[in-house]
Protein backbone atom coordinates (compact mmCIF):
# COMPACT_ATOMS: atom_id res chain seq x y z
CA UNK A 1 0.00 0.00 0.00
CA UNK A 2 1.29 3.07 -1.09
CA UNK A 3 0.51 6.39 1.15
CA UNK A 4 0.00 9.40 -0.62
CA UNK A 5 -0.76 13.22 0.20
CA UNK A 6 -3.36 14.86 -2.13
CA UNK A 7 -5.29 18.55 -1.29
CA UNK A 8 -8.30 18.40 -3.22
CA UNK A 9 -10.59 21.35 -3.69
CA UNK A 10 -13.85 21.06 -5.23
CA UNK A 11 -14.47 23.92 -8.09
CA UNK A 12 -17.79 25.13 -8.39
CA UNK A 13 -18.82 25.88 -12.08
CA UNK A 14 -18.60 29.56 -11.34
CA UNK A 15 -15.03 29.41 -10.93
CA UNK A 16 -14.29 26.71 -14.21
CA UNK A 17 -11.73 25.28 -15.91
CA UNK A 18 -10.99 24.28 -19.10
CA UNK A 19 -10.84 20.94 -18.45
CA UNK A 20 -12.76 19.02 -15.28
CA UNK A 21 -9.59 18.32 -13.24
CA UNK A 22 -6.30 20.63 -12.44
CA UNK A 23 -3.17 19.01 -10.80
CA UNK A 24 -0.68 21.38 -9.29
CA UNK A 25 2.34 19.21 -8.28
CA UNK A 26 3.42 20.58 -4.84
CA UNK A 27 6.02 17.88 -3.51
CA UNK A 28 7.29 15.81 -6.27
CA UNK A 29 9.38 12.40 -4.89
CA UNK A 30 11.67 10.50 -7.73
CA UNK A 31 10.43 6.67 -7.05
CA UNK A 32 10.27 3.98 -9.42
CA UNK A 33 7.05 2.39 -9.65
CA UNK A 34 3.90 5.10 -9.65
CA UNK A 35 0.65 4.75 -8.93
CA UNK A 36 -1.34 2.73 -11.12
CA UNK A 37 -5.24 1.54 -11.67
CA UNK A 38 -5.63 -1.33 -9.79
CA UNK A 39 -3.06 -0.17 -6.49
CA UNK A 40 -4.21 -0.28 -3.67
CA UNK A 41 -3.11 3.75 -1.91
CA UNK A 42 -3.90 5.21 1.08
CA UNK A 43 -4.54 8.76 1.01
CA UNK A 44 -4.12 11.94 3.44
CA UNK A 45 -5.93 14.87 2.57
CA UNK A 46 -7.74 17.85 2.78
CA UNK A 47 -11.09 18.85 0.93
CA UNK A 48 -11.84 22.81 0.77
CA UNK A 49 -13.79 24.68 -1.42
CA UNK A 50 -12.95 27.02 -4.24
CA UNK A 51 -15.42 29.73 -3.49
CA UNK A 52 -14.99 30.40 -0.02
CA UNK A 53 -11.46 28.00 1.13
CA UNK A 54 -14.05 26.60 3.55
CA UNK A 55 -12.59 22.86 4.95
CA UNK A 56 -15.39 19.91 4.19
CA UNK A 57 -13.45 16.59 5.04
CA UNK A 58 -10.25 15.81 6.24
CA UNK A 59 -8.57 12.74 6.84
CA UNK A 60 -5.93 14.50 9.20
CA UNK A 61 -8.47 15.21 11.69
CA UNK A 62 -9.75 11.36 11.79
CA UNK A 63 -5.94 10.59 12.22
CA UNK A 64 -6.03 8.04 9.29
CA UNK A 65 -6.16 8.46 5.87
CA UNK A 66 -8.28 7.10 3.27
CA UNK A 67 -7.63 3.68 1.45
CA UNK A 68 -9.07 2.50 -1.70
CA UNK A 69 -8.28 0.72 -5.24
CA UNK A 70 -7.23 3.83 -8.26
CA UNK A 71 -9.38 3.67 -10.93
CA UNK A 72 -12.37 1.25 -9.56
CA UNK A 73 -15.13 3.94 -8.93
CA UNK A 74 -14.61 3.86 -4.85
CA UNK A 75 -14.02 7.50 -5.15
CA UNK A 76 -14.78 10.49 -7.09
CA UNK A 77 -13.40 10.54 -10.95
CA UNK A 78 -11.32 13.15 -9.69
CA UNK A 79 -8.95 11.48 -7.32
CA UNK A 80 -9.45 7.85 -9.67
CA UNK A 81 -7.29 10.19 -12.57
CA UNK A 82 -5.78 12.96 -10.46
CA UNK A 83 -3.39 10.27 -8.05
CA UNK A 84 -2.38 8.06 -10.87
CA UNK A 85 1.38 8.62 -11.06
CA UNK A 86 2.06 9.17 -8.24
CA UNK A 87 5.47 8.61 -6.01
CA UNK A 88 5.09 7.64 -1.97
CA UNK A 89 5.63 10.78 -0.47
CA UNK A 90 4.51 12.77 -3.64
CA UNK A 91 2.04 15.47 -2.88
CA UNK A 92 -0.49 17.28 -5.47
CA UNK A 93 -3.40 20.03 -5.01
CA UNK A 94 -6.32 18.57 -7.44
CA UNK A 95 -8.88 21.05 -7.89
CA UNK A 96 -12.38 19.15 -9.09
CA UNK A 97 -14.69 20.52 -11.18
CA UNK A 98 -18.51 19.20 -10.23
CA UNK A 99 -18.42 16.66 -13.32
CA UNK A 100 -15.82 15.03 -11.92
CA UNK A 101 -16.96 15.60 -8.28
CA UNK A 102 -20.31 15.21 -7.53
CA UNK A 103 -22.32 16.82 -10.71
CA UNK A 104 -25.22 18.89 -10.29
CA UNK A 105 -26.40 17.16 -7.32
CA UNK A 106 -23.46 18.08 -4.64
CA UNK A 107 -22.97 16.12 -1.21
CA UNK A 108 -23.23 17.84 1.69
CA UNK A 109 -22.08 21.07 1.76
CA UNK A 110 -20.12 20.41 -1.35
CA UNK A 111 -22.00 22.47 -4.27
CA UNK A 112 -23.34 20.79 -7.50
CA UNK A 113 -23.54 22.40 -10.82
CA UNK A 114 -26.71 23.60 -9.93
CA UNK A 115 -25.65 25.18 -6.46
CA UNK A 116 -23.72 27.92 -8.53
CA UNK A 117 -25.25 31.37 -9.06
Amino acid sequence: MRLLTALAILAPLALALEKPLDIQHTHTVECTRKTQRGDTISVHYRGTLASDGSEFDASYNRGQPLSFVVGQGQVIKGWDEGLLDMCPGDKRTLTIQPEWAYGDRGVGPIPGECACF
